[in-house]
C-alpha cells in the first residue's frame, strides 16, 4: 500500500472550498495528473490518472460530511482509496487536507517502481495540484460554488490545457452547458472586462501614490526651507546681540559683603525686589533707648523739645503708679513741703 499527504491553506470560507472541490467532473480543467472524472450517478463515478503509467478505477463515494470531509474508495480497476477533510480556521481562511492511498501493480516491477522514487514524485505532483486547486477558489468570485466561474482553468499545467485528457472527458465537457461556445466566449469577455478594470484600479492606485509622495516630498521641502530661514533669522539675532553687548558690556554688581548676604551667613545674593533689602536699613530705629518711649514721633527739624514733651508715659505705668503731673511745674507745685520750709 502506497500512501500520500498534501495539504494547502486556501484564503475562502469554508462551504465554498467545500463545494467547488466536490465537483470532480471539473479536476482535469486544473489537476495535471487527472486524466478523467465522469458519472455514472450521484455516488459512482469513473476516474483516470497518471499514476505510474495511465491508471483506471470505478470509485464509489463513501463519508460525505458537508462542510467537513469527503471520501470515496475504488470498487473496481486500481485498489485506490482518497479521503479530504476540510477545516474552517477563519472566516475566510480554510485549510484542505488530502490522504490518497492505492496498491502498486502486482509483481516485482511495482516494488522495483516504487522504490525507484515515483512516489516522492507523485506527492510533488499531488501538492502542485492541490495548489492549483487553491488558485482556482482564490480567483473565483466571492461566494462561487462552480469552477467554471474561476478564472483559473484551463492554465498551461492543466490537463486540458495539455491535451491529455480522455474522449469520455472531453465529450462530458461538452455535454456542460457552461462548456459550449457561447458560454465560453461570454467567460472569456467577463475575464477580459474584468483584467482591463483590475488594471485600470492597479494605475489609479499608482498615480494615487505617485501623488501623495509627491505632496509629501513638496511638504518636506517647503518644512526644510522654512527651517534655514529660521536659523538664518536666528544667526542674524544672536549676532546683533553680541553686537550689542560688546557696545555697552554690561555692569557687573558686586554683591555688598554685608547687606547682600541672607541669614548672615555670607552667602552673597543679588538685591532683587523680593531679596533681603529689608536687612540695609535698621529694623527697629533707636533699639537702645527705652522701650516704651523708642516709638515715639521724631520732633521736626530744627526743634528739640524737653524731655517732659516727648516722654510719652506708657499704659502700663499709669496703671501701676497713677496718673503723673503733665509737666514738672504741676509736679513742683504739688509736691509737700519740706521740714526747711515749713520751719521758716
Amino acid at each position: 500500500m502506497s500512501e500520500h499527504y498534501a495539504s494547502v491553506e486556501v484564503n475562502a470560507p469554508v462551504h465554498q472550498v467545500y463545494a467547488l472541490f466536490t465537483h470532480f467532473n471539473d479536476f482535469p480543467k486544473f489537476m495535471s495528473f487527472v486524466k478523467e472524472v465522469t458519472y455514472y450517478d450521484e455516488q459512482r463515478s469513473h476516474w483516470v490518472a497518471q499514476i505510474m503509467g495511465t491508471r483506471e478505477w470505478d470509485a464509489v463515494n463513501e463519508e460525505w460530511i458537508p462542510d467537513r470531509q469527503v471520501a470515496w474508495r475504488s470498487t473496481s480497476g486500481l485498489q485506490h482509496r482518497g479521503r479530504v477533510e476540510f477545516s474552517a480556521m477563519a472566516e475566510n481562511r480554510t485549510v484542505v487536507d488530502v490522504y490518497l492511498s492505492y496498491t502498486p501493480p502486482a509483481g516485482i516491477l511495482g516494488e522495483l517502481v516504487d522504490r525507484a522514487g515515483i512516489d516522492s514524485r507523485f506527492d510533488e505532483t499531488l501538492q502542485r495540484d492541490l495548489e492549483h486547486f487553491a488558485q482556482m477558489v482564490e480567483q473565483a468570485p466571492p461566494g462561487a460554488l462552480d469552477p467554471m466561474e474561476s478564472h483559473y482553468l484551463f492554465h498551461s499545467e492543466s490537463a486540458t490545457a495539455k491535451g491529455t485528457i480522455t474522449q469520455q472527458q472531453r465529450e462530458s465537457m461538452e455535454r456542460d452547458p457552461m462548456m459550449d461556445a457561447q458560454a465560453l466566449e461570454q467567460r472569456d469577455a467577463t475575464i477580459r472586462q474584468q483584467a482591463e478594470q483590475q488594471k485600470q484600479t492597479v494605475e489609479q492606485q499608482q498615480a494615487a501614490a505617485l501623488a501623495q509622495l509627491a505632496r509629501q516630498q513638496q511638504a518636506a521641502a517647503e518644512q526644510e526651507q522654512a527651517l534655514m530661514q529660521q536659523a538664518e533669522q536666528d544667526s542674524q539675532q544672536a549676532q546683533q546681540q553680541a553686537d550689542a553687548e560688546a557696545e555697552h558690556p554690561a555692569v557687573e554688581d558686586t554683591p555688598h559683603p554685608v547687606y547682600d548676604t541672607l541669614g548672615g551667613r555670607n552667602a552673597s545674593i543679588p538685591a532683587t525686589t523680593l531679596g533681603d533689602r529689608d536687612a540695609r536699613n535698621e529694623r527697629f530705629p533707636g533699639y537702645n533707648q527705652d522701650p516704651m518711649v523708642a516709638r515715639a514721633a521724631a520732633p521736626g527739624p530744627g526743634h528739640t523739645p524737653p524731655l517732659s514733651e516727648t516722654e510719652v508715659e506708657s499704659p502700663w505705668s499709669t496703671a501701676i503708679r497713677g496718673r503723673q503731673p503733665e509737666n514738672l511745674q504741676e509736679s513742683e507745685q504739688q509736691k509737700p513741703p519740706s521740714s526747711e520750709e515749713q520751719s521758716k
